[in-house]
């Protein structure tokens, strides 16, 4: 779960899912993503420093410019991560199998936390 909520956090910043959506469409340098985005060039490059360490982008050496990439696979895998979370059933909740009145219930398991 540690990748999941690594890439999510990563796709959580404005910027950063821009620089995605426009890299699943074609392959970017700094510059050019810094020009797209109305960013600077050193900002651009924080964000895909975050982008790499999730694992999401990917760099490839064109000359004297890199060129970034979406991982398109991993992308792809985060879906399916999301997909099969949002396809699970909820269980009966721990309170309706409890022989206590609900609002007994939860009353006693937030002290319990406390």
């Amino acid at each position: 779960m540690a990748d999941l909520t690594e890439m999510l956090k990563a796709l959580a910043d404005d910027s950063r899912l821009k620089m995605v959506v426009l890299l699943l469409k074609w392959d970017y340098c700094v510059g050019a993503l810094a020009r797209k985005l109305d960013l600077t060039e050193s900002a651009v490059s924080q964000h895909l420093k975050v982008l790499r360490m999730a694992g999401l982008v990917t760099g490839e050496k064109r000359g004297y410019y890199t060129h970034y990439q979406v991982d398109r696979n991993l992308l792809m895998a985060l879906a399916e991560q999301l997909k099969t979370l949002a396809s699970s059933r909820s269980e009966i909740s721990h309170c309706q199998k409890s022989s206590f009145s609900n609002q007994n219930c939860c009353k006693k398991e937030r002290k319990k936390n406390e």
